[in-house]
């Protein structure tokens, strides 16, 4: 069976360690990182990285077997002479539009971005233009929409047995570039990627500080409602329950807890002293496995198949303008925002120091 050659551009936490940090979190299985779901599946080899600081692709080398002859600090240098079939780039999005542009044309088959999508709107537009101009198979690397317990809760939904889905709940949306585009990607899939038709209520709690004219200078926390063509409404909500999301439909509803660890169903019956109620139901049981995992191997059956993946540029492009559509609500007062949206001149600008990710 035929094989993919791979590499890391990116080589810091989500790229290549994270699985340190979470070897024993219920709510999520391993490998998680861009790098050990790569080493792990039969069909990729991972043959080399990128990354500005040698150090630390040195560690990468000692656990990915990538030696140091393929480890560069320039990714141009490293596409034009590995030629990897799969292109991770595993950045922040300052940085993304451009890698993934020239990661497109270039020779990469099939590209894993990790999210989210871009800094800017245009940066966006962009990418998608070089990516299906080039037919390159694309993956962005919002987990949860290759996540086995949110795949039975959309076979829930739409198995029509709780009614017609209504409304969507992200009960803390939270930094919109680092965590929003975990939950908007999440609601677009659970809502079969409907399009939105209008985003309002738009709130930054500290967008006047953090806006430079048309520049935001931190990642934003906020929030803000969304309408969706079919009827179905969406709320980011700002509030202390951290990584729980509900469908609510007209016949019960479907709650996940405390990151994929917990699901709950409740619904609508008669109850003697009652005319209905919502009494809870046992969430169908499912096999709990990687998502990056299943990421990757989406990406690999697109290369076997020329089928579209799951994701899709697509799909990023219209979780990235939920995150913008939030932020133009809020410069323009909470106002309603209408999608697609056209004319947004805001990005995303920070000077970070980079983090030493954890090696060990």
């Amino acid at each position: 069976m035929k094989t993919y050659r791979a590499a890391v551009i990116g080589c810091s936490r989500m790229g290549a360690f994270i699985d340190n940090e979470v070897p024993d979190y219920e709510a999520i299985k391993l490998p998680y990182s861009h790098a050990a779901g790569f080493f792990a599946e039969e069909r990729v080899n991972l043959i080399a990285c990128a990354d500005l600081r040698p150090e630390v692709m040195a560690h990468f080398g000692h656990r990915y077997n990538v030696p140091a002859s393929n480890q560069y600090t320039d990714y141009r240098e490293m596409l034009e002479k590995e030629q990897p079939d799969i292109v991770s780039v595993a950045t922040q999005p300052e940085h993304r539009a451009e890698i993934v542009i020239y990661a497109a044309e270039h020779g990469a088959k099939a590209i894993y971005a990790e999210k989210a999508m871009a800094a800017s709107m245009a940066e966006a537009a962009a990418m998608v233009e070089a990516v299906e101009k080039n037919k390159v198979a694309f993956n962005l690397g919002t987990n949860r929409r290759w996540h086995t317990g949110f795949d039975k809760m959309k076979e829930v939904i739409d198995s029509g047995e709780l009614g017609r889905l209504r409304t969507l709940i992200i009960y803390s949306n939270g930094t919109l570039f680092n965590t929003a585009s975990h939950n908007f990607d999440l609601i677009l899939r659970l809502n079969s990627d409907q399009p939105a038709s209008w985003i309002s209520g738009g709130y930054l709690p500290a967008g006047d500080r953090i806006m430079d004219g048309d520049v935001l200078r931190e990642d934003p926390a906020g929030g803000g409602t969304i309408q969706f063509e079919n009827g179905v409404t969406a709320h980011a909500l700002l509030t202390p329950r951290n990584s729980e999301w509900e469908a609510i439909c007209e016949g019960g509803s479907i709650t996940c807890w405390n990151n994929g660890w917990q699901w709950h169903i409740r619904k609508q019956q008669e109850v003697p002293g009652w005319r209905t109620c919502r009494v809870p139901e046992t969430f169908p049981a499912f096999e709990r496995a990687s998502s990056t995992a299943h990421l990757i191997k989406d990406l690999v059956h697109a290369l076997d198949t020329g089928q579209p993946t799951r994701g899709g540029v697509r799909c990023a492009y219209a979780s990235t303008e939920l995150i913008f559509g939030v932020i133009e609500s809020h410069l323009h007062n909470g106002a309603r925002i209408a999608l697609p949206m056209t004319g947004s001149k805001v990005r995303l600008q920070r000077h970070p120091t980079a983090r030493h990710p954890k090696t060990e």
